[in-house]
């Protein structure tokens, strides 16, 4: 079973329904680019509250609290680089690996300041979902989002045509924006299936959330001229699948071969454990320009109440 990912089939979605996109995404590109270039501390949220709606018809779809943590766990570990797999970096990317230094953590308050555990839980009559955004609407058998300004939402459901989740890129409609995951590409243990059973199509898809592109880049039919807008991701001829064998060359510009390690490639969760560091500049860069607001003293009992 090989890795799907919607987050460009929406990005493209998006740009018909919500004409603003294609304008936010170009003043993001061309500011990130002067904010790279500029250097500097970035003032960014580096706690992040999360939201996790899950949606299920059948009983077995709703996930459990504990599998909800795990997820919160994986994405703590990868996006602070403490990932237990990090060593498995082949030796001429080593150099290359990024610590993003962000913390997730399941909202304490919800938007009208209520305690909360940051999980909701809806009966749908639905038996699926498409990438077409309906499971983040009451009205189309979903649920609707939270103030998407201040926290992080994550829809788990069933979805259908193989695609594992989906992201909303930085600049797309705030009614919208977040993540949707696929319940068996969610979370470790539970719902989870191999070989999408260790939490990394969140990692992945936040990190669309968060301005990155595929590490092969966006063209409809892949070449090894397109870009992901990271200099130190060598280019790539397409996804790879699977579990590749270092090296595995698709380009012969990229003198290492492919970054297949990298989550945003489509290989299997035990395959991918690491950001570069100009993706990490490009995350942060993303949340100092387009979700500064993300947070706002919610993530945490202790932030909420100073």
């Amino acid at each position: 079973m090989a890795r799907s990912c919607g987050a460009v089939q929406n990005y493209f979605r998006q740009v018909d329904l919500f004409p603003e996109l294609r304008a936010n995404q170009a003043r993001l590109e061309s500011q990130t680019r002067r904010a790279l270039r500029t250097g500097g501390e970035r003032e960014f949220p580096r706690e992040i509250p999360v939201v996790v709606h899950i949606l299920y018809k059948a009983d077995a779809d709703n996930v459990t609290d504990e599998q909800v943590a795990s997820q919160i766990q994986v994405l703590n570990e990868d996006y602070a680089g403490t990932n237990a797999d990090i060593g498995q970096v082949p030796a001429p990317f080593a150099g290359l690996v990024g610590t993003a230094g962000l913390s997730f953590q399941l909202a304490a308050q919800d938007p009208d300041g209520k305690p909360t555990t940051g999980i909701t839980r809806t009966r749908t009559s639905r038996t699926d979902f498409g990438v077409d955004d309906s499971m983040k609407k009451a009205a189309s058998g979903g649920q609707d989002a939270w103030d998407t300004a201040r926290y992080l939402n994550i829809w788990v459901c069933r979805m259908r045509g193989g695609v594992l989740g989906y992201a909303q890129f930085p600049g797309g409609d705030p009614a919208t924006d977040g993540v949707a995951i696929m319940t068996t590409a969610f979370g470790r243990g539970g719902s989870a299936q191999a070989p999408f059973d260790l939490g990394r199509t969140a990692t992945h898809e936040i990190g669309h959330y968060l301005n990155l592109s595929h590490i092969w880049g966006e063209a409809r039919v892949p070449t090894c001229d397109d870009t992901d807008y990271v200099d130190d991701t060598p280019n790539q001829l397409g996804p790879n699948n699977g579990k590749p064998t270092f090296p595995r060359v698709s380009c012969p510009s990229a003198v290492n071969g492919d970054m297949f390690m990298n989550y945003m490639d489509y290989v299997d969760d035990d395959a991918m454990y690491m950001f570069s560091k100009l993706q990490v500049d490009r995350m942060h860069a993303a949340l100092e320009l387009s979700r500064s607001d993300l947070g706002s003293g919610l993530a945490a009992p202790a932030a909420a109440a100073s």
